[in-house]
């Protein structure tokens, strides 16, 4: 269980937290319920990451950086399993965030003040911009950047600007043990 007095990681509903030991979790970080958190992925200062109605999955190397809320959402017409959050390996989700009952692929982007919504998916490598709005059930294929409030395509991306998010996501990696082992070393 918790050992850390500046986190919470709170169990519920017989769901605990399952978090990788390679994993960075940031002082002031909430981290509740049916969580699955991956090797080397960092969670930033003062998230939340509530999983009460269903369950969260982060893949490895992701970053959820500082403020960002993920949530999920319960059975519902439709969706009887209800709507987990599923992010995938090597995503960046800026400051801010909010991430509510949807998936993300392996590559995503999520860009800072950015809100994606119940059943939406971004698929690889898909970045959803800074500010946007993704409502409900939309989708962001392969590679295509979206923009505004509701989020609509302005345009595909090149393989320079997706290798160029994959050094953001190299970043956070080696920023998040740097910043482990600072903390381990106060």
């Amino acid at each position: 269980m918790n050992r850390r007095s500046d986190i919470s990681i709170i169990p519920i509903h017989g769901k605990t937290p399952q978090i990788d030991e390679s994993a960075f979790i940031a002082p002031g970080c909430r981290i509740i319920g049916d969580v699955t958190i991956g090797p080397d992925v960092s969670i930033w200062y003062n998230c939340v990451l509530r999983a009460d109605v269903s369950r969260i999955e982060i893949g490895a190397r992701t970053n959820i950086q500082d403020g960002s809320v993920v949530h999920c959402d319960g059975p519902m017409p439709g969706a009887p399993e209800g709507c987990p959050t599923i992010i995938g390996e090597d995503v960046l989700i800026g400051h801010m965030a909010m991430v509510h009952g949807c998936t993300i692929r392996d590559r995503g982007f999520v860009g800072l003040s950015a809100t994606i919504m119940n059943g939406c998916v971004i698929e690889e490598a898909g970045m959803l911009g800074a500010g946007a709005l993704l409502p409900e059930g939309r989708t962001i294929s392969k590679k295509e950047l979206w923009v505004g409030s509701p989020a609509k395509k302005l345009r595909d991306l090149d393989d320079a600007a997706v290798a160029g998010l994959q050094l953001g996501v190299a970043h956070y990696v080696e920023n998040g043990r740097a910043h482990k082992k600072a903390l381990a070393e106060m």
